[in-house]
C-alpha cells in the first residue's frame, strides 16, 4: 500500500479548516438574527473492530435562531472493513484496511423558506485513494433564484478544473440524491462526485484543489441565501409543508444515503452520523 501520509495530514487540516470558517460564519448569522447560540463539540473516538483505536473526530451541532438545527462534523479513521463490506468499497476487495477523512455538514433551518443544504468531502485510502462528495440544496418552499444561484456557484468551482465536471457532477446528484419509493427527488441537487482517483503524476493535487474550491463555494453561496431567506415571513400552512418535505428527507437519509450506511458499518460515532436528521418532521 502507498504511504499516503502527507496527503493526509493535509486533506484532515483542510477539512478541519473549512469547518472552522463555516462555523463562524453560522454563528455570525445568528448574531445578525440576534441570537446568541453558539457550536457546542463533541470530541470522540473510534475503536476498530479488533478493539484497537480506529481514530476519530470532533462533532459541531448549533441549534439556534435561524438554523434549528446544523451539525458540522470532521473525522478522521482508519482500520480495516468487515469481510462483506470490503466487497463493497472502491479498491478494498482484495485488502480491507482502510483510512478515511472528511467533512460532513446539514443545516435544518427555522424559517421554511430558508434552504436546508447537505455538504461533504471526503479523501479515502484503500488500495486506491480517492476523492469524493459535493453539495446540494434542500429547500422545502423552492425559489428559483435560490436554485440558479447554488447551481451556478457550482458550475463555477467545476468549471474552473474541467467543463465536463459541472454537467457530469449535477447529474450523479440528480441521480443519487432521489427517494425511489416516493418517485421523487430529495431536493433541487447541486453537485455529486466520487472515485475522483489520485493514480497520477499531480492527480492528487488536482482533485485536491479541486475538492478545496467545492468547499470554498459552498462556504461563498450558502450564507447568501441564508441572509436572503432568514427574515421571510411564514405559517402554519408553510411551516407544515417544511415537516413533511423533512420526513423524506429522513427516509433518504436512513435508507439509500452512502455517508450514514459507510459510518454505520465502520463503528463511527452514532450521534455524528445521525446528525443529518431532522429535530422535527411528520408524516401525513
Amino acid at each position: 500500500m502507498t504511504d499516503w501520509s502527507e496527503q493526509k495530514t493535509r486533506a484532515n487540516t483542510w477539512f478541519k479548516s473549512l469547518r472552522d470558517d463555516i462555523c463562524a460564519e453560522f454563528e455570525a448569522i445568528e448574531r445578525e438574527a440576534g441570537s446568541d447560540a453558539r457550536f457546542t463539540y463533541n470530541e470522540w473516538d473510534r475503536k476498530d473492530g479488533d478493539g484497537t483505536p480506529g481514530g476519530g473526530g470532533r462533532s459541531g451541532l448549533i441549534k439556534g435562531r435561524v438554523f434549528e438545527k446544523a451539525g458540522v462534523n470532521v473525522s478522521m479513521v482508519e482500520g480495516t472493513f468487515s469481510e462483506d463490506f470490503a466487497k463493497q468499497i472502491h479498491g478494498a476487495g482484495d485488502d480491507p484496511r482502510f483510512f478515511a477523512t472528511g467533512i460532513s455538514l446539514v443545516a435544518h433551518m427555522a424559517n421554511p423558506h430558508v434552504p436546508n443544504v447537505h455538504m461533504n468531502t471526503r479523501f479515502l485510502v484503500t488500495q486506491k485513494a480517492w476523492f469524493g462528495g459535493g453539495a446540494d440544496l434542500n429547500p422545502a418552499l423552492p425559489k428559483e433564484d435560490d436554485t440558479a444561484d447554488f447551481h451556478a456557484r457550482m458550475q463555477q468551482a467545476c468549471d474552473a478544473h474541467d467543463p465536463k465536471y459541472y454537467p457530469e457532477y449535477k447529474k450523479w446528484a440528480d441521480d443519487y440524491f432521489y427517494i425511489p419509493h416516493r418517485k421523487v427527488h430529495r431536493g433541487v441537487g447541486g453537485i455529486f462526485y466520487d472515485h475522483l482517483e489520485c493514480d497520477g503524476e499531480n492527480s492528487f493535487e488536482r482533485n485536491f484543489a479541486f475538492t478545496q474550491d467545492v468547499g470554498r463555494a459552498f462556504l461563498d453561496i450558502f450564507p447568501r441565501l441564508v441572509r436572503r431567506r432568514m427574515d421571510s415571513e411564514f405559517d402554519m400552512d408553510d411551516r407544515n409543508a417544511q415537516l413533511i418535505y423533512r420526513g423524506r428527507y429522513a427516509e433518504f437519509n436512513l435508507v439509500y444515503d452512502r455517508g450514514t450506511i459507510f459510518g454505520l458499518k465502520t463503528g463511527g460515532n452514532i450521534d455524528a452520523i445521525l446528525m443529518s436528521l431532522p429535530p422535527l418532521a411528520i408524516w401525513e
